[in-house]
Formats: structure tokens, sequence, C-alpha cells
């Protein structure tokens, strides 16, 4: 293999693994995202317990 040929193999990685670690990123962004909004619903379902703090406590049957 000459020096230019390997030169722009080490160049394709580079960019494959650039690449590659902004998407991680990006992935890592959204996560974190979704993350958040079910931690926001998870409040939101504990402040509708402190409203109405009988919610789901009791289940009528009848058989």
């Amino acid at each position: 293999m000459d020096i230019p040929e390997l030169s722009m193999a080490l160049s394709m990685s580079k960019v494959q693994s650039d690449w590659g670690t902004a998407m991680l990123s990006k992935s890592l962004d959204n996560l974190s995202e979704v993350g958040a909004t079910v931690a926001e619903m998870m409040d939101t379902s504990a402040m509708e317990l402190s409203v109405n703090p009988d919610i789901g406590g009791n289940i009528d049957l009848k058989v």
C-alpha cells in the first residue's frame, strides 16, 4: 500500500469515527430529554395523588 492510499484510508477512518461519535452524542441528548419527560410525568402523577389521595386506594368488586 502506498502513502496516498494509506492517507485516504486513515482519513476515511477518522470521518467514520467522528460521525459515530456525533450520532452517539445525539442519541444521548435524545435519551436525556426522554428521561426528563418521564420524570416530569411521574411528578404530575404524584401531584394528582396529593390533590386526590383516595384515587386508586380501593377497588369495588361484586361477585
